[in-house]
């Protein structure tokens, strides 16, 4: 699959590797969207999204690894929120999501 989106002049190939370099790449596409819109904890992000809490929490470990996304350190209830890194990088996350939505 990798040689597939090596047509991107990617700045960020952490970014382009996690979404488009595995199968769950469109569930974590889901969740960065959904934290682009506003903070949610995982139990939020299930709920919305309609998917297990383990499923969620898995997800966001993978965009926590790349510093996507960063916490506010509460235990229960944490929020998540998207980080400068993905904000700057926003017009290359939008090229690889509509990649992504026409396979």
């Amino acid at each position: 699959m990798k040689n597939q989106y090596n047509i991107f002049k990617y700045e960020n190939k952490e970014m382009v590797d996690l979404l488009l370099g595995r199968k769950g790449g469109k569930t974590t596409m889901k969740i960065i969207d959904q934290l682009l819109y506003r903070p949610h904890s995982i139990t939020q992000l299930s709920k919305v999204l309609k998917l297990d809490y383990k499923t969620i929490q898995y997800h966001i470990e993978l965009i926590l690894r790349i510093e996507l996304v960063e916490h506010n350190n509460k235990k229960y209830g944490t929020l998540y929120y998207p980080t400068k890194k993905l904000i700057n990088n926003l017009k290359e996350y939008e090229q690889i999501k509509k990649y992504l939505n026409e396979l």
